[in-house]
């Protein structure tokens, strides 16, 4: 079995991304790591290199600057650099990681185990993972129906597949008609970091991914969030993060007069119902089927 892991990049150093430490994570179990590594006004091309193991492959790309904002493409441009990468894979496995997500090394046996175990059986076309999506600060977490709580990050390399949009992989079943990819969970998680950068980077980067979604970027303030949402972080963080994330032991609080917009009312309602009825209204890229 060959296992290949990929992402791509783009100014990571600027937005405070712990992109190396990102791909540290995964290097034990992975053969390769494919990098697509756009134009950078930072560091990030040589912290890249840097990391010094020649498991990595670097791609260098252009970024199309002049893609229309059309509501059918949003996001596409980070689908074109997120494909190229993947159609660089030559693995029979091709695990997706984003340049603030962090597999924990007490995962990596599990998530070797289920690429094995499933490598012989073409029904899973894809190994999905539970998500811990940090705010705010490292000790802190998010958990509504507004953030996804499982993703497909590993896709199998021998069918046809690539990522209309930054966010998930399509199945080609023709060549008109396209499908989220049936799977079974990796056994790991994915601790996601992009909400807790800091305030400045977060705008930095938003402002950036909203220019490619084709939305206006407003100013944040991440204290304005349902309070509702944010719960204590508990566990143990990956051990490559250590020096990344500063020392501190508060748990974030969000403006406990925080007025709620009609869009966290709704997500409200969801947790109590999925309390009540043991339900997830989640919404999900992807098929359970193991």
């Amino acid at each position: 079995m060959k296992v290949s892991g990929f992402t791509f990049l783009r100014n990571g150093e600027m937005l405070n991304y712990p992109f190396v430490q990102s791909i540290r994570s995964v290097l034990p179990i992975v053969d390769e790591f494919v990098v697509a590594l756009g134009p950078c006004s930072d560091n990030t091309p040589a912290l890249l290199r840097a990391i010094g193991d020649p498991k990595i492959r670097i791609i260098e790309t252009t970024w199309n600057e002049g893609m229309r904002p059309d509501v059918s493409i949003q996001g596409f441009v980070y689908g074109q650099q997120k494909s190229v990468a993947l159609f660089n894979c030559t693995g029979d496995w091709a695990f997706y990681l984003e340049g603030d997500e962090v597999v924990h090394e007490d995962d990596l046996p599990k998530i070797r185990g289920a690429m094995e175990k499933y490598l012989s059986d073409p029904e899973v076309e894809a190994l999905v993972f539970d998500y811990i999506h940090f705010y705010g600060n490292a000790n802190t977490y998010a958990w509504s129906p507004a953030w996804y709580r499982r993703a497909p990050r590993i896709i199998r390399n021998t069918i046809p597949c690539w990522a209309p949009k930054g966010l998930f992989f399509v199945v080609l079943e023709d060549q008109k008609r396209g499908r989220y990819p049936a799977a079974a969970h990796s056994g790991g998680r994915i601790f996601h970091y992009g909400w807790a950068r800091g305030e400045s980077r977060i705008q930095a980067n938003k402002d950036q991914i909203e220019k490619y979604w084709g939305k206006p970027s407003k100013k944040l303030d991440l204290a304005e969030i349902d309070p509702q949402v944010l719960k204590p972080f508990e566990g143990t963080h990956p051990a490559v993060l250590k020096g990344w994330i500063p020392d501190e032991t508060s748990v974030f609080k969000a403006n406990p007069a925080h007025q709620l917009t009609s869009r966290e009312k709704k997500h409200r309602l969801l947790m109590k119902l999925e309390r009540l009825l043991g339900v997830d209204f989640n919404k999900k890229h992807f098929r359970m089927v193991r």
